[in-house]
């Protein structure tokens, strides 16, 4: 049986707006979840993985540079609970590189960030939960649309459906 994909979508305006959904969505991930961030260059998919990363490691007193991993491929923060692997595929050329980067692990045990999940082709986790941010029709507004089809994530989207439908202007 296949399950219904479930779905959160809202506009936000600001880079400030997306670090705060971002914020928002950071005590949720578990050891074990993959977010899946699609979307053009410069929507905000690093802007929006720093935001995550920064208020995990805030909650448990620790600061750090949060680069975009655009040049490493993948940047990992080992937080006392879980690690967070943050990994930007864009260079990639094949799914199979992906796995050498031993992203398969990361999907079992640590909370994994992936840009351009599209190179990940048939290593792509089923249990993900994936945000498509696309441009909006002024330079600082950008559309979030927030889909799963894992039943692990139907309270996370409808708790964000409710909080953030009313938030999209701020």
């Amino acid at each position: 049986m296949t399950e219904t994909a479930l779905t959160a979508k809202f506009a936000l305006t600001s880079p400030d707006a997306t670090a705060a959904l971002a914020e928002w969505l950071a005590p949720r991930l578990v050891a074990g979840d993959v977010v899946l961030l699609d979307g053009p260059i410069g929507a905000g998919k690093s802007h929006f993985c720093r935001a995550i990363v920064q208020t995990r490691l805030a909650a448990v007193g620790m600061a750090e540079d949060v680069p975009s991993p655009t040049f490493t491929l993948v940047q990992v923060y080992d937080l006392p609970e879980v690690s967070i692997w943050h990994a930007d595929l864009y260079r990639l050329s094949s799914a199979d590189q992906a796995v050498e980067l031993g992203l398969e692990d990361a999907f079992e045990d640590a909370i994994t960030l992936i840009e351009w999940p599209d190179r990940l082709g048939q290593f792509t986790p089923k249990k993900a939960l994936t945000l498509h941010i696309s441009y909006a029709g002024d330079p600082e507004t950008r559309n979030f649309t927030f889909s799963a089809s894992d039943p692990r994530w139907r309270a996370t989207l409808t708790d964000m459906s409710e909080k953030w439908r009313y938030r999209a202007n701020d």
